[in-house]
């Protein structure tokens, strides 16, 4: 019942939000130079090991789902917020955009080459992270890869850091200890990217990005 009640609290949140946020957002990677490098790798090694469609889940107003579009994989947004999707869905009408939840993916198991969550768990309470995870290696090819973003805690003895997200409440977490959480789910760290917060930045908080590979 509470982890109902917080992803309906989350939804709604963003559906009030969802103008303002993809205005705020839409180019966002236009001058973050990393993001796009570890975007990139993530769509080089989905591309070698196969045509596996790739969800964005989590995908907001649809511009990384875009992106990787771009970057010449089959990609498709996943987002809880019905406001997002009609947004993602009106800038990019080619594109596949669906109304779900992470927790339970309509997709069979083990079809996608990939999985990107960018910053779309920070609202998970760190109890029910295992369930999204777990979904995660379900849907994931063998050989799949996962793309995950999200924003570090300060004391890497803390697994998890409640903080004021604008939209709503959240989570930064331990590298470290979500990289053991994936691994725990099935799913071996090959690579992570630190980025330390720059002066322009929202947030004062280090950012990283752990791909991981489904054995």
């Amino acid at each position: 019942m509470v982890e109902h009640d917080v992803l309906s609290a989350t939804r709604e949140a963003y559906d009030a939000a969802a103008p303002v946020y993809a205005q705020l957002f839409r180019g966002e990677l236009r001058d973050r130079p990393l993001d796009r490098a570890i975007l990139s790798a993530f769509a080089e090694l989905v591309g070698a090991s196969g045509d596996g469609q790739v969800a964005d889940l989590g995908c907001g107003p649809g511009h990384i789902t875009a992106y990787l579009d771009e970057l010449g994989l089959a990609a498709f947004g996943v987002d809880a917020s019905p406001a997002m999707i009609e947004l993602a869905r009106q800038a990019y009408p080619g594109l596949r955009f669906d109304v779900g939840s992470m927790a339970a993916v309509n997709i069979a198991d083990g079809v996608l080459g990939g999985v990107l969550s960018r910053w779309s768990v920070i609202h998970t309470p760190p109890q029910e992270l295992p369930v999204i995870l777990a979904e995660f290696h379900r849907v994931l090819a063998p050989g799949g890869h996962l793309l995950i973003g999200f924003s570090a805690s300060d004391d890497p003895s803390h697994p998890t850091q409640v903080f004021d997200h604008t939209v709503a409440p959240a989570y930064r977490w331990s590298p470290d200890h979500l990289a053991a959480m994936l691994r725990e789910s099935g799913l071996a760290e090959v690579a992570r990217m630190v980025r330390r917060p720059q002066p322009t930045d929202r947030r004062q908080f280090q950012e990283i990005h752990l791909l991981a590979r489904k054995a």
